[in-house]
């Protein structure tokens, strides 16, 4: 790359980093959607912006000035050391960031700068280096948690990975050719190569960011049309189309239960302390069900007090169980509204997928049938329909 100007290369990346800020600014303002994350984002690239502008100021003391660049560029790596987490509305860890920003400029100020200060390149590049490789770490995790397969997660892991690599091989570069010297406007073949890597993944490395905002935004919306919105289960479409899925494994020999539940006396508990109780005591029964389940089953709203939870590789008898313990456990619940005490129960109705059901209506079906069962009886019972499979009893 014979042609290319240091100065130049610079000038690309301050209007690189100027751009990704405006971006940044503005879908803070305008989504309103992770705006911390945003905030750290464009913070973080006018950080790196006014930094490479330092560089260039001609002062004859240059000491203060590589020092605010460097503090810059320190406090720009820990913003977007701390965005990435935030994207996923989860709590940064900020004062590990904090500290270390604040010990790595005090030690800087101790080491010696210029064209021999090997030491004050090592810890700043090392420095934003491991930043940039723990937001990558960080990158990998979030997309894994949002069940991306593996080869995407670590490719879009790769910019914050290139770029820590990159800070890292700089001061080995400076050291293999000296002839560079420290300052990335000096014209060298090793400054050029550099520049030209450091464009490139700044423009990939926000590119990704937009991505897991893009990527958020849509799980989002895809949760929105599956969940319920107030309980947090799983809707009757999203119900349907899960035993939909597991209905093709029974003629596999891979059985499933349902549990079906009605919270008993619900409308009784709407008219004496309102509707606001009644949601609240939607909230806990689900609260008090969902650790009684397995990873692998489900949980759905079909709608008011009703509930269904699916439960894959299970027959009757284990289905009777689980139901027992949610009919116990939900008994025992502690229930109050404005200082008023109210039990919580429900009844419960069990039955077993076989090969003979045509479609899981007919399994829903049998369920509800010994829902009805259990409220004849009394509530707060569990009560099981068997179905008689159709090739087991044929001639």
């Amino acid at each position: 790359m014979p042609d290319s100007d240091p100065v130049t290369m610079i000038a690309a990346l301050v209007a690189v980093f100027g751009v990704a800020m405006v971006i940044w600014l503005l879908i803070a303002a305008g989504l309103r959607e992770s705006s911390p994350a945003c905030l750290c984002l464009a913070g973080a690239n006018a950080l790196q912006a006014g930094a490479m502008l330092l560089l260039r100021v001609p002062e004859p003391d240059m000491r203060w000035l590589d020092l605010g660049a460097d503090l810059m560029l320190l406090t720009a790596f820990g913003l977007t050391r701390l965005a990435v987490p935030l994207m996923a509305e989860r709590p940064a860890r900020w004062p590990p960031v904090l500290a270390t920003v604040v010990l790595v400029a005090a030690l800087l100020t101790q080491l010696p700068a210029g064209p021999t200060g090997y030491a004050h390149l090592i810890v700043l590049d090392g420095t934003l280096g491991i930043l940039c490789l723990l937001a990558a770490l960080d990158t990998y995790r979030l997309l894994r948690a949002r069940e991306l397969k593996r080869p995407l997660a670590v490719v879009f892991g790769g910019p914050f990975l290139l770029l820590g690599l990159l800070l890292l091989a700089r001061p080995l570069g400076v050291m293999w050719a000296p002839a560079g010297g420290q300052e990335i406007d000096i014209h060298s073949s090793f400054n050029i190569a550099w520049l030209w890597a450091a464009l490139v993944v700044a423009l990939a490395l926000n590119g990704t960011l937009a991505f897991l905002l893009v990527m958020k935004l849509v799980l989002q919306i895809r949760r929105l049309t599956l969940r319920d919105p107030l309980t947090d289960a799983l809707n009757r479409r999203a119900m349907a189309e899960a035993m939909a899925r597991e209905h093709h494994r029974v003629q596999r020999g891979h059985p499933y239960a349902l549990v079906l539940l009605d919270m008993d006396r619900f409308k009784q508990l709407n008219d004496t302390l309102g509707h606001a109780a009644g949601d609240a005591a939607l909230k806990a029964l689900v609260d008090v069900l969902q650790p009684c389940l397995r990873e692998v089953d489900l949980l759905g709203r079909l709608g008011g007090e009703e509930f269904c939870a699916l439960l894959p590789y299970t027959s009757i008898a284990g289905a009777a169980l689980v139901a027992e313990r949610m009919r116990h456990l939900l008994a025992r619940q502690a229930f109050a509204w404005n200082g008023q005490a109210w039990p919580l129960s429900a009844s419960f109705g069990i039955t077993e997928a076989v090969a003979g059901d045509e479609d899981p209506t007919e399994v829903l079906r049998r369920a509800d049938e010994a829902l009805y069962r259990a409220k004849a009886q009394g509530r707060n019972v569990v009560q099981a329909v068997e179905a008689v499979d159709a090739k087991k009893v044929a001639p």
